[in-house]
C-alpha cells in the first residue's frame, strides 16, 4: 500500500467521522437511527476503489472499536459493534469494497446511471440485507421484522446513493481509480 493510498484511507475515515456531526434521525420502531454516514461509505467505495475504500472503512471501524466518538451522538466502543447497529456498521467495509469493485470494473465506460445503480445495489441493499438480520438477532426479533423495519431506510439511502454517484461522477478525473486504469 502506497503512502498516497494510506492518506486517502485516513482522509475518508475522517470524512465519515465528520458526517457523525450531523444529528441522526431516531426511528421509534427500531433501535437504529438514520445517519448520513452511509453517504460516506458509498463515496469511499466509488471514489477510492475496492482496496482503499474497504481499508478506509476498516480503519473507521477500528476507530469505533477503540472508543473514539466517531458515530452520531458520540457513540463508540465494542458495545456499539455488537449492539443493534453493529450489523450495519460491520457491513460498511464490505459495501465499500463491493462498490469499489463494481466501479473499477466499469470505470472506463462509467456513466452516472451505472454509478447510481452500483450504489443502490451495494450501498443500500447490501448494507440493509446484512444490517437488518443482525439487528433482529441482537434484539431477539424475527428476521422478517428486522427486514420490514429496515425498509424505513430505503428512501433516504436511495437519495444518498444518487448524491454519492453525483459526487463521484464530478470527482472522477481526480480519483485514484483513474490512475490505476491508466497504468
Amino acid at each position: 500500500m502506497t503512502t498516497k493510498e494510506m492518506v486517502y484511507a485516513a482522509l475518508f475515515a475522517a470524512l465519515i467521522s465528520v458526517f457523525a456531526l450531523i444529528p441522526p434521525i431516531p426511528l421509534g420502531f427500531i433501535p437504529v437511527p438514520i445517519t448520513v454516514q452511509t453517504l460516506g461509505v458509498m463515496i469511499a467505495g466509488g471514489f477510492l476503489g475496492k482496496k482503499v475504500g474497504g481499508i478506509a472503512l476498516v480503519l473507521f471501524l477500528v476507530l469505533v472499536a477503540i472508543g473514539l466518538p466517531v458515530l452520531p451522538g458520540g457513540r463508540a466502543g465494542l458495545s456499539v459493534l455488537v449492539g443493534p447497529t453493529g450489523g450495519y456498521l460491520l457491513s460498511w467495509p464490505i459495501a465499500a469494497f463491493c462498490i469499489g469493485y463494481a466501479t473499477e470494473k466499469v470505470w472506463s465506460r462509467l456513466k452516472l446511471w451505472k454509478m447510481i445503480l452500483i450504489n443502490i445495489i451495494f450501498g443500500v441493499l447490501l448494507i440493509n440485507l446484512i444490517g437488518a438480520p443482525f439487528m433482529a438477532w441482537v434484539t431477539n426479533t424475527s428476521v422478517w421484522a428486522g427486514l420490514v423495519g429496515g425498509v424505513a431506510f430505503l428512501p433516504g439511502d436511495c437519495i444518498k446513493a444518487v448524491i454519492a454517484a453525483i459526487i463521484i461522477w464530478q470527482l472522477k478525473a481526480i480519483s485514484p481509480i483513474e490512475v490505476k486504469a491508466n497504468q
